[in-house]
């Protein structure tokens, strides 16, 4: 994507996590513009009503989660198999033990055996403990919201779409690899994952490719390149979740 699309009007993060235009435009509240607090004539400053409402809000919205996860949480996870109790095990300890865990996790596996499910879990988790910041993004859209940066018609800039990306305690990044690997994707999923590897934030993966090769399939390593599975391993446990697909199981009866 050539540089010369980018917007050059920039944007910031509000403390309830949406994209304020730098322009004042509507997004931006016009009794404080964005500062937290509201100048009272004669009388000085105090906290803006805007900040009030935030304090009201759900905490989870913050993080971003889809509606159809929003009911994700441990207890309605069913495991079906020994791989899946496993995962179970490992994604609550994570919640558990945070911030005193060395690694991420990278939950691999096929379609269906809920590993989104148990990454949405660790962000409810985390969410209800408190004091951390937690963000879940699904890699494709991730893409499109930079790419519409770029657009002079769009109130945000490459910068506030990723930073919040790049700052927050535990991402989740939801379908890593499925994304077709352009230059323009790899390099901004490099950008991504060695950001946070290098500032030494916690990340949970998900994936529907494994390392091992099965007949014709591409493996992660096709998908995001040996540099970047690279430091997977350091940075995340893996864990490879089997099973049959839970969605065909439920829904995919035949018609009669």
């Amino acid at each position: 994507m050539p540089r010369s699309q980018e917007k050059t009007k920039l944007s910031v993060v509000s403390n309830d996590g949406k994209l304020n235009s730098s322009n004042g435009g509507s997004d931006v509240c016009q009794k404080c513009f964005g500062s937290g607090m509201e100048i009272i004539a004669g009388k000085g400053a105090r906290q803006c009503e805007c900040q009030k409402k935030i304090g009201k809000t759900n905490p989870f919205e913050k993080v971003r989660v889809p509606r159809r996860y929003s009911e994700c949480h441990f207890n309605s996870y069913a495991p079906g198999n020994p791989t899946q109790s496993q995962a179970v095990r490992y994604a609550m300890k994570f919640t558990q033990e945070f911030p005193a865990v060395d690694q991420g996790l990278l939950l691999m596996g096929p379609v269906g055996v809920g590993k989104t499910h148990l990454a949405v879990s660790i962000l409810k988790g985390l969410t209800e403990r408190g004091g951390f910041s937690c963000l879940f993004c699904e890699f494709g859209s991730l893409l499109k919201e930079i790419q519409d940066s770029y657009n002079a018609f769009t109130h945000t800039s490459e910068l506030a779409v990723l930073s919040p990306v790049l700052n927050v305690d535990v991402l989740v990044l939801d379908e890593l690899g499925a994304s077709k690997p352009t230059d323009w994707v790899r390099d901004t999923m490099a950008h991504i994952i060695n950001t946070r590897y290098n500032d030494k934030k916690h990340t949970i993966f998900t994936t529907n490719y494994l390392d091992e090769r099965h007949g014709n399939e591409e493996t992660l390593e096709d998908r995001i390149g040996i540099r970047q599975r690279s430091r997977l391993f350091e940075m995340c446990k893996t864990i490879e979740i089997k099973g049959a697909d839970y969605r065909k199981t439920k829904y995919g009866r035949g018609i009669n």
